[in-house]
């Protein structure tokens, strides 16, 4: 395999062209097309496809740069494998609510905390004042929705 088919090879399948039509586009064998893309699958960014130095006795890296890496990882939210989800029920409300990568919650919002740390009416919070929305959370709280975990 020349050098000039080696690059072919690499930007077609960057492109996403399968075996068999690289094969036919250089002028190889589907076996020789497949045997060298699995030797140089990890040298491409998953983003833009650029090509990546790989260093010595260092994990594969799968992207050019952090702009590459957060660009793909945002557009690919649902492969994230989110093992740390924790179940809960608000010691103020009652209501159960989950978190991600905590698992000593207590409340599910900051108007829980509120009320339960102070208790009645302080600062503009009331018992009353927490009614839980269709989503949850709560109507009239908007730190209740950027909540991390809540």
């Amino acid at each position: 395999m020349t050098d000039a088919q080696k690059s072919t090879v690499l930007t077609l399948r960057s492109k996403g062209m399968s075996f068999s039509k690289i094969a036919e586009t250089v002028g190889l064998s589907v076996n020789t097309i497949k045997s060298f893309c699995s030797r140089h699958k990890g040298q491409f960014c998953l983003c833009c496809g650029e090509p990546i130095t790989q260093p010595p006795r260092v994990r594969q890296k799968k992207f050019c740069s952090d702009k590459c890496r957060m660009k793909w990882w945002n557009a690919h939210i649902k492969d994230v494998n989110r093992k740390a989800m924790y179940d809960f029920i608000c010691s103020n409300c009652g209501k159960p609510f989950q978190a991600y990568g905590n698992n000593h919650r207590k409340y599910c919002c900051h108007r829980c905390y509120i009320l339960a740390r102070f208790g009645g009416e302080k600062d503009g919070y009331s018992e009353g004042s927490h009614v839980p929305g269709d989503d949850g959370h709560c109507k009239e709280d908007v730190s209740c929705k950027s909540d991390f975990g809540g």
